[in-house]
């Protein structure tokens, strides 16, 4: 079997050559990279030896996602058949949620999502590489992965395709690929769903397999979200449990509901040094700052139980993080390296508002109660902004130390070291 192995890669090595100059030679190279490690080696100039590159980057994300892939696959089927059935009274995970029925749902609905990301963003970005003669960037990896997790589950799949080739060439290719893009290309395709096909986006239909298709017939089901139904003053009706919340048996996005993995997932990114956790945190601090504000609004009798508001204000502060989007858009896109603030102190502000905003825009955007994606894609535009200011900050203190450290002490003969000064 490895002598096998080998003749092809030798294989591969060898077509990697005769492609070398060609036309089609970015094509080929992503193809051979993404199998097996380059065969060539720095001869001559500086250079950093290193383990981690941008494919081991991304990579290290993907890994991060599949757990989340992968409960989002069995939730599919526990939401359609609890929409049908009704929910179990004794719920049982082995019996109730990890069920090949369930599962099946996940595979027809779940995988083409998948396979529609990924096939049609690399293919725009295998034509960009031939187009432009550069190498194909890996960028997409990861961008693949999350766009079927931040859509509804009856997402046609030709509207992800459209938004996808929009997000992919808009969101990164015109400003010059993978770490030249201002904005998150995964939430641009979110973004261009939701202005271009605001019907399939929101409602209490769209987030259950089966739910569109049965509308206005004698079998129709409903799969309202907690969210949507705190923006309709419904809390009374939601029959889910802070539980049921945490872990994820909840209708959303396809792979917005599992915070408790979410978590997980954040944990394995900020070990592994990928993924900031001053954004992280300091999100979260904003996202609770907002939500106590709210809640004090209603604690203070400003607003009553008639407001269209109330619902969203009076729902718990640290509540907010545990249903909707708010966990996933915190960990796997707020912290993206390239759309995100740069410089520490940067990155607290750029975290910070990101809660706070996204708190805001679920409470006063009842029609569409979810604000996440809306509050990140803002701070894309704002970051540089912030990094300005905070550099810009940090050169005026440097500059006052510098002066002060020109007054020096008079030497032996009663003169100031004027020498030392300009050094210094």
């Amino acid at each position: 079997m490895s002598d096998k192995r080998l003749t092809f890669k030798k294989r591969l090595h060898i077509l990697k050559h005769h492609y070398r100059g060609k036309k089609m030679a970015p094509a080929f190279n992503a193809l051979h990279t993404f199998l097996f490690a380059p065969d060539e080696t720095t001869h001559s100039g500086s250079h950093v030896r290193a383990a981690d590159d941008l494919k081991r980057t991304m990579n290290t994300v993907i890994m991060a996602l599949v757990p989340v892939l992968i409960f989002s696959m069995f939730n599919a089927g526990y939401q359609h058949y609890s929409a049908i059935n009704g929910f179990p009274q004794d719920f049982s995970l082995m019996n109730d949620f990890l069920t090949w029925d369930n599962f099946w749902i996940g595979i027809i609905k779940v995988l083409p999502l998948l396979v529609v990301s990924y096939g049609v963003g690399l293919l725009v970005e295998f034509i960009f590489a031939v187009i432009k003669g550069h190498e194909v960037e890996e960028g997409y990896l990861v961008t693949g992965m999350l766009v079927p997790l931040i859509v509804p589950i009856d997402t046609p799949l030709w509207m992800l395709a459209v938004a996808v080739v929009f997000g992919v060439v808009i969101g990164k290719e015109v400003f010059g690929g993978t770490g030249m893009n201002i904005l998150n290309p995964a939430l641009t395709i979110r973004a261009f769903l939701f202005f271009a096909y605001p019907t399939w986006m929101s409602g209490d239909k769209v987030w259950v397999y089966q739910a569109v298709e049965r509308a206005g017939g004698p079998d129709a089901i409903s799969g309202e979200t907690i969210l949507g139904y705190l923006a309709q003053n419904k809390a009374a009706e939601m029959s889910y449990s802070v539980s049921d919340m945490f872990f994820g048996f909840i209708p959303g996005s396809v792979g917005e509901t599992p915070t408790f993995l979410i978590l997980l997932g954040g944990l394995f990114l900020i070990f592994s040094k990928i993924a900031s956790w001053r954004i992280m945190l300091s999100a979260v601090i904003g996202s609770l700052v907002m939500g106590l504000v709210f809640n004090g609004v209603v604690d203070a009798g400003w607003i009553d139980e008639t407001s269209k508001f109330y619902g969203l204000m009076s729902f718990e502060f640290w509540k907010h993080l545990i249903v909707g989007g708010l966990a996933f858009g915190i960990v796997y896109m707020a912290t993206d390296p390239v759309t995100g603030a740069q410089t520490n102190r940067g990155k607290w502000f750029y975290g910070f508002f990101i809660g706070f905003l996204s708190v805001m825009i679920r409470v006063f955007n009842p029609a569409y109660p979810e604000g996440v994606f809306l509050a990140i894609l803002l701070m894309n535009v704002f970051a540089p902004t912030i990094d300005h200011y905070v550099v810009r900050g940090n050169v005026k203190r440097r500059m006052k130390r510098l002066k002060n450290a020109t007054i020096l002490p008079k030497d032996s003969e009663g003169k100031a070291n004027e020498l030392h000064a300009e050094t210094v």
